[in-house]
């Protein structure tokens, strides 16, 4: 139901961009750090954390050098975790999280023994999949899990007013464990609920196995026969692996440290950190990067010729196609210039499976774009940093390979994230400071009141 006519909107949206606008100039002004960034592009430092690292620079003698991209969990590069899992021919995702929430990796015991506690906890109760999640399906997934988790807190076994102020480490590892667990199952059902009451599809409900990992469970509970092969569980666990933890400074685990410091319960914090991560500028990078795919084969002519393919591509930089933003997707990083490591261990998994898929067209056509871009980008912005692809050009490939559907891309995002969002919160309780309050400079004039019979 429409209660406001849309005129009286915009006079009204009119009056709020006249109030509300500042010059950008005046930023530079009085020295804000727009985005907590300095103007080398470099984070402002606003915090301490032993759980990630995000390495793409270092600073000499006062200037700013690019290095090829490294990610480290707890001190550990990604690149070795992920090698000894594909040595081993186990899936690695349980283990970064135990190394993500307690600082060290775990022994073989200790290891079945996590496996074992996340498995006790990923099936949901009826009464919270009716609730939470089939009785009110939500057509935005994302908006569904941030619900979900919520809702959780009503399910929690002690009364919600002292579940809100227990902020004690034990409580909340327990609550963090039920959470990173149950997370892939409240995904698949969101969708579930999403493809059955909004698109029309059966309602396929299956119960996950607790022997199984992550990445197995999800899809098994996606998928209407429930199979998948080793090499799509493998690929989506690497995946899940590269997701997990990306420094403190990113988007949402940044508002995991505010909304902690604030003293609000854990279902509240990952709950807004979910809302953060479904912004299209910050986990939704691969849809962009599939609509871009989409309209190159449709409009680009032959895309096997690479002329074509290129020819496109700098109509999309020039703003005469694409989205008109003059972005290439998937090219690109605020802290990688010279190589992003989550693409380049994604990559070399999409062509195991591309072959598998008989994929390989589309898989070069990424490699193109891989290959071609950063030139096209270069020449209309030489005095930018150089730019690489980031790991949002090969996940949503990936994920299409997996036949996973695109509302299902952000949300395991969020599956993925999910440990590292209760590590950050276990590192904000235990280090707590003052509650985080930046400051803001007012823009006013002193004005005097005007009584309401003088206002004209």
């Amino acid at each position: 139901m429409v209660l406001i006519d849309k005129d009286w909107l915009g006079e009204h949206a009119k009056k709020i961009k006249d109030a509300d606008y500042i010059d950008p100039a005046l930023y530079r002004k009085y020295g804000v750090k727009r985005g907590l960034r300095n103007d080398d592009g470099t984070g402002v430092l606003v915090g301490l954390t032993t759980i990630g690292n995000v390495h793409g620079y270092v600073v000499s003698e006062g200037e700013k050098q690019a290095i090829p991209g490294e990610l480290y969990y707890r001190g550990i590069s990604v690149k070795d975790l992920v090698a000894a899992d594909r040595k081993e021919h186990r899936y690695g995702y349980e283990e970064v999280a135990y190394l993500l929430m307690f600082g060290h990796l775990p022994t073989a015991r200790q290891l079945v023994d996590w496996k074992a506690k996340l498995g006790a906890y990923r099936k949901l109760s009826d009464g919270f999949k009716e609730n939470a999640i089939l009785r009110h399906p939500s057509a935005d997934i994302m908006n569904g899990i941030a619900r979900a988790v919520l809702f959780a807190m009503a399910y929690d076994e002690r009364p919600e007013e002292e579940v809100a102020e227990d902020m004690s480490i034990e409580t909340n590892l327990e609550r963090s464990i039920d959470l990173i667990a149950t997370m892939p199952t409240i995904a698949a059902y969101a969708y579930q609920a999403k493809a059955h009451y909004h698109m029309g599809g059966s309602l396929m409900i299956r119960n996950p196995d607790p022997k199984k990992s992550s990445a197995e469970n999800f899809l098994s509970l996606i998928r209407e026969d429930g199979r998948y092969t080793r090499l799509e569980a493998e690929t989506l666990d690497l995946s899940l692996i590269l997701h997990a933890e990306h420094g403190g400074g990113n988007n949402s685990s940044f508002v995991t440290h505010v909304v902690t410091s604030a003293h609000t319960d854990i279902y509240s914090s990952v709950a807004a950190s979910i809302l953060s991560l479904k912004g299209s500028r910050h986990g939704g990078a691969n849809l962009r990067v599939m609509k871009q795919m989409d309209e190159i084969k449709e409009f680009a002519g032959d895309w096997h010729d690479e002329r074509n393919v290129v020819a496109y591509l700098e109509k999309i930089a020039d703003r005469k196609a694409g989205d008109g933003t003059g972005l290439i997707y998937g090219l690109g990083h605020a802290v990688y210039t010279i190589s992003d490591p989550r693409a380049q261990l994604l990559k070399r998994k999409a062509r195991d499976l591309a072959k598998a898929k008989g994929r390989m067209d589309e898989m070069r056509l990424f490699e193109l774009i891989e290959k071609a871009g950063p030139a096209i980008i270069k020449a209309r912005h030489p005095r930018a940093e150089d730019v690489c692809a980031n790991v949002d050009l090969y996940s949503g490939f990936v994920y299409d390979m997996l036949g996973i559907p695109r509302d299902l891309y952000t949300p395991l995002f969020a599956v993925a994230r999910c440990v590292s969002w209760c590590a950050h919160r276990m590192e904000e309780l235990i280090n707590l400071g003052p509650i985080i309050r930046p400051a803001y400079k007012p823009l006013y004039r002193p004005r005097e009141y005007v009584p309401l019979k003088d206002r004209k």
